[in-house]
């Protein structure tokens, strides 16, 4: 049986209830099932405590895998103990290992608290010993959102986290010696169960960490759940909000030289490599300013300004691109 595609995100929506097809024949492409790319995969190493994996795969491209281990479970309260112990040279070697048999063309570290605690030395010797146990590249997440305040022009930025105050002052400290001001923080003194904290309390804490002086907001932890809410402050505030989900498979898609996909939030307009644009157009950043009137849409809505296309999410959050033709291949 063949299936053409139409396109319309009415026929993606109820694409699940089909009859399954042997061949999907994409009239735009001429793309058949038997004919697809090679799929390519990422190594993903993440604390014991680590609650969000279908947070991270959001910010993947279709065909890309996320392959995902967890450090030993220790029992400890989030602490700067924990952020210690979970980042030791064997943690994170045995972690790498366990992660090499598919060969990914790269692995991230996702954790900020593990990969900042021991200052931008530690850092770089966690990316050592990740290579030395076999992986060609390495990223963490203290290191991704470095190369996120570089490839924005980022100097001085607003903390929101879910820490203690020792362990926020262990972030501040690591940004101050790589060359990154930090204009205020706030954190909530959570010592556990913070994948649990609400998006509007995410959203509260953001709003109040943010600073007249400050070029971005970062939003440690990658057990706080961002991705819905980037878009709206933005929106709201007018300036990059970098998170620590976002920001750590952006720099791993980047480094591996993976093609990232169109998502509109300002880490991922900003350092745009596709074909259609190489920055952000007026147009974009000002429909992008616009959203706080059409995000809360029932909806999908498409905006169409000058040459470029923004697409609002619908009420899950989710985005749906006009030019996405494929029916039924999940990611």
């Amino acid at each position: 049986m063949t299936l053409y595609t139409s396109a319309t995100a009415q026929d993606r929506k109820f694409a699940d209830t089909w009859p399954q097809s042997t061949e999907i024949v994409d009239y735009a492409n001429e793309v058949t099932m038997n004919n697809r790319p090679e799929e390519t995969y990422l190594g993903v190493i993440v604390p014991y405590d680590f609650a969000l994996d279908r947070e991270i795969w959001r910010w993947t491209p279709k065909r890309l895998n996320l392959l995902i281990t967890r450090t030993p479970q220790l029992g400890l309260p989030s602490t700067v103990e924990m952020a210690e112990n979970i980042s030791s040279d064997e943690t994170v070697r045995n972690a790498t290992r366990q992660l090499l048999t598919t060969e990914p063309a790269a692995v991230v570290y996702l954790c900020t608290s593990g990969s900042f605690i021991k200052g931008p030395h530690g850092e770089r010797q966690m990316r050592s010993v990740m290579q030395e146990a076999g992986t060609p590249i390495a990223v963490t997440t203290a290191g991704a959102l470095i190369e996120a305040c570089t490839a924005l022009g980022i100097r001085k930025i607003a903390l929101a986290t879910p820490y203690i105050a020792s362990i926020t002052d262990k972030l501040r400290s690591y940004l101050e010696e790589s060359e990154v001001a930090v204009t205020s923080s706030i954190g909530l003194g959570r010592e556990d169960r913070i994948w649990q904290v609400s998006e509007e309390r995410i959203r509260e804490l953001v709003l109040d960490a943010d600073h007249p002086d400050a070029d971005a907001i970062f939003v440690s932890c990658t057990n706080l759940r961002t991705y819905a809410l980037i878009r709206e402050l933005e929106a709201d505030l007018g300036k990059p909000i970098l998170t620590a989900n976002q920001v750590s498979i952006w720099a791993a898609m980047r480094a591996a030289g993976i093609k990232q996909p169109d998502i509109k939030q300002r880490l991922f307009i900003d350092t745009w490599q596709g074909k259609r644009r190489n920055g952000p157009s007026k147009t974009t950043v000002a429909a992008l300013e616009s959203q706080r009137f059409t995000l809360h849409a029932s909806q999908p809505e498409v905006l169409r300004c000058g040459g470029d296309v923004v697409e609002t999410p619908n009420d899950r959050g989710e985005h749906v691109s006009p030019d996405e033709t494929e029916v039924g291949v999940e990611q």
